[in-house]
């Protein structure tokens, strides 16, 4: 990708000799792009911190956090950045905690708080970023940031993350994204064109393969359920099943899918997880975030195309290619 800008500054002995390991995986020249990065994360629970926390110590440039939430007694859970210790989060931030907390983890990386609702993010913010990482909002504002990160001149790379308890979702929009990939020991160059958040979940059910996963359906229809009652992300709870269900019912004979597809038990479990989030799962969606966003600054490797699910209910991680809708 183009983001990161060029490669031309050569690394210090201090970056040199601090990344030493990683730059005899991927290269110097991917650290020297990695080093000139800008990520912004909008959103920070369990998912986000455990990849703020891969990037940072892998030597992004800087981090810029928005979570303007203050912190509660449920966010210790998962999110092991805050401090188990009233006297240093009451009162403040995600955002402003787990930023000081990461400033220990790579003192070389610049980590920031960027104040402000991320549904109000415009395009001339995003400029100054080249990942945008959403976290735990509404679909209406996933699709605002991802439709203006698509409007802007520059290339910015837009992912979303989430994690209900045992089960979590990766969507990845890296526009048009050039790539090395190895085939026989000699370095091809490769292009992929990715479909927006928007055309991605618009394409109807029955045209995607019958061994979609399941959770690509699942999820749909809880954030359908929750943007027509008016709720926030991750709000819906086991008490909302039956109109959850209706819902399922309504949707599947639009889209000519068997509710079999959707299954009950699923949709209890991602309810029942609310805004829970178990903390090895986190870390698992955490340490692929971050395997992905270093590919596509570094365009070395084969990225997601375009989701990723993963269930600990059988151990799978199960990248989905969800084609545009067709023009015809």
């Amino acid at each position: 990708m183009g983001g990161g800008g060029g490669v031309e500054e050569e690394l210090t002995a201090q970056e040199t000799a601090l990344y030493d390991r990683q730059i005899r995986v991927w290269g110097v020249d991917a650290q020297k792009r990695l080093s000139k990065a800008h990520v912004l994360v909008c959103g920070m629970n369990g998912t986000t911190t455990e990849f703020c926390k891969n990037i940072v110590l892998a030597g992004v440039g800087s981090l810029s956090l928005m979570d303007d939430h203050l912190v509660t007694e449920d966010d210790l859970n998962a999110n092991f950045l805050i401090p188990h210790d009233e006297s240093i989060y009451g009162g403040r931030s995600r955002a402003e905690v787990c930023c000081e907390s990461l400033k220990d983890f790579n003192p070389m990386v610049r980590v920031a708080v960027e104040k402000g609702d991320p549904s109000s993010i415009d395009g001339e913010f995003l400029d100054k970023f080249d990942i945008i990482v959403v976290s735990c909002a509404s679909m209406k504002t996933k699709l605002l940031i991802n439709s203006n990160c698509r409007k802007r001149s520059k290339h910015i790379a837009f992912y979303t993350i989430e994690c209900k308890d045992s089960c979590g979702e990766i969507f990845v929009d890296l526009q048009n994204h050039s790539y090395v990939q190895k085939v026989g020991g000699e370095p091809k160059p490769k292009e992929l064109t990715y479909p927006s958040l928007q055309e991605a979940i618009s394409v109807p059910w029955k045209h995607l393969p019958r061994k979609t996963t399941k959770l690509y359906f699942a999820m749909r229809v809880l954030e359908n359920y929750e943007s027509s009652e008016g709720r926030s992300a991750c709000e819906a709870s086991l008490s909302d099943l039956p109109a959850v269900l209706a819902l399922r019912k309504d949707m599947c004979d639009k889209m000519s899918l068997s509710e079999s597809q959707i299954p009950t038990a699923l949709l209890e479990r991602l309810l029942a997880a609310g805004k829970k989030q178990h903390p090895p799962v986190c870390a698992i969606l955490g340490g692929i975030l971050g395997q992905e966003v270093i590919k596509s600054i570094s365009g070395k490797g084969d990225p997601i195309k375009n989701f990723f699910y993963y269930d600990a209910a059988d151990g799978k991680g199960i990248a989905e290619d969800i084609p545009p809708p067709s023009s015809d």
